[in-house]
């Protein structure tokens, strides 16, 4: 019997191929009289049509004393409307094969629904009943409110949830709406009954300032016409949106650390205010980041995951929103670690700060971001959430139709253009939640700030 033939083993990964040529439909775009902007895109390869309606309602727009009430209004809709009870809405949507999904961000609220194309009109009909006619029943909003209490709590006790909110807590001012978790405050929430939802949807869901889009085997003439029929009599503007105060770092840089007694493990952040979604740095930045912690060949990664070991993984993102946004790398590490980790990650932090990506580095981050554009544009409901960023941010319509070439073109200089003038690495605040009698020396020699130590009741976590 002969020996199989000895395989040829690669010493060198294969140079990769060209990009290949990727072409979205075109966008059809139309406004109402009542200042509902539309937007569709045919794709009849599925008999398949996805909607998303976007109202300007994001907890961004929510007083203080009302923190969380933009989640729980959108939490809320689906407990019934004046036609139909909660059960009896979740009856007929499920008679169409379909659901509604609705998400509250900083930013606005989305309510979404998939359906098959000749569905589509009866489920036309809920949607538009859903957002025009919701009332609230107490006990809905009651349970509601009980869950995202519920998630709060659980949310405070675990360490990587705390260390971010607690980085917003850093960055942001006590009277700007990101100083708080998205979802709100217990304290805030616990004074809420159906009264407050039932307002901000009379305040805020209002078709001038909201968008109707559509995606799927359907014409562009008939959007209009289900546009018009299915939110005729729908009027008014929502409510303008409350002023932001500015955000200004503190100085010296604070170093928080969050005592966890007897942890094992610690979480690192480290944070920066950063542009709104749509600057005209946007591109490089994100090809920046790319370089920098985005990618798993990132910077970052291959320091402290590759050459040191000292975690699974490490990233760097901005998370943009409509007004400003922020900057964080983030990581879990072991507490014997954790000072030696946050030391080399403000070193990568700085060194690409001060002298910017290489041409090859740059070349293979844009060609990663050019290349999985595609997969976040493969289905229906992909599509109709990228259409509904567009009117979010107020982008332009052919945002991205052009994004692939926006990206392709990002040179090294403008990405250290770009970087230089965002982040300062010196004036980032760094929070750490771990175990503050084993780290707080270790800390305190990095001489990266005056460190802090905030106890669990500083924190709001309980014992």
């Amino acid at each position: 019997m002969s020996s199989p033939a000895p395989t040829r083993r690669r010493t060198t990964p294969p140079e990769p191929g060209p990009i290949r040529p990727f072409h979205l439909p075109d966008l059809e775009g139309d406004r109402l009289d009542s200042g509902l902007e539309v937007r569709s895109m045919a794709r009849s390869e599925l008999p398949l049509v996805s909607v998303c309606l976007v109202v300007d309602a994001g907890e961004t727009t929510v007083l203080p004393e009302r923190a969380g009430l933009a989640v729980l209004t959108g939490d809320s809709l689906s407990g019934g409307t004046a036609k139909r009870s909660g059960a009896e809405l979740a009856e007929a949507l499920e008679g169409l094969g379909t659901s509604l999904r609705v998400s509250t961000g900083w930013n606005a609220t989305t309510l979404s629904v998939t359906c098959v194309a000749e569905r589509l009109d009866p489920t036309l009909e809920l949607l538009a009943e859903v957002v025009r006619s919701p009332t609230f029943p107490e006990s809905e909003v009651d349970r509601v409110r009980r869950q995202r209490l519920a998630a709060i709590r659980q949310r405070q006790m675990d360490p990587g949830h705390l260390a971010s909110d607690e980085l917003d807590r850093t960055i942001y001012p006590p009277e700007h709406p990101c100083h708080r978790p998205l979802s709100g405050q217990p304290e805030s929430l616990e004074a809420m009954d159906r009264s407050q939802p039932a307002a901000f949807v009379e305040a805020r869901y209002r078709p001038d300032g909201a968008g109707f889009v559509v995606v799927g085997d359907l014409a562009a003439d008939d959007v209009l016409g289900w546009a018009r029929d299915r939110f005729a009599g729908w009027e008014g503007s929502a409510a303008p949106r409350p002023e932001l105060p500015p955000v200004v770092l503190p100085d010296p840089r604070p170093v928080v650390l969050v005592h966890r007694e007897g942890a094992v493990q610690s979480e690192i952040r480290i944070g920066h205010p950063g542009p709104a979604r749509g600057s005209e740095m946007e591109n490089a930045l994100e090809v920046g980041n790319a370089v920098l912690g985005g990618a798993f060949t990132s910077r970052l990664n291959l320091n402290l995951r590759e050459e040191h070991g000292f975690t699974y993984g490490v990233r760097s993102r901005f998370e943009r929103r409509r007004r400003g946004g922020t900057f964080s790398i983030s990581t879990a590490v072991e507490t014997g670690a954790t000072a030696r980790a946050l030391e080399e990650a403000m070193g990568e932090f700085r060194r690409f700060v001060a002298e910017g990506p290489t041409t090859d580095e740059v070349e293979q981050a844009r060609d990663y971001l050019a290349g999985i554009f595609p997969l976040r544009m493969e289905t229906a409901p992909q599509l109709a959430a990228g259409l509904a960023e567009i009117l979010i941010f107020d982008l332009p319509d052919d945002y991205h139709h052009r994004y692939r070439d926006r990206v392709r073109a990002v040179s090294p200089e403008g990405v250290r253009d770009a970087v230089q003038a965002t982040l300062d690495p010196e004036r980032a605040p760094i929070v750490v939640v771990g175990d503050a009698d084993a780290l707080e020396r270790e800390l305190e020699a990095l001489e990266l700030g005056p460190v802090e130590v905030r106890r669990p009741d500083d924190v709001g976590v309980g014992p």
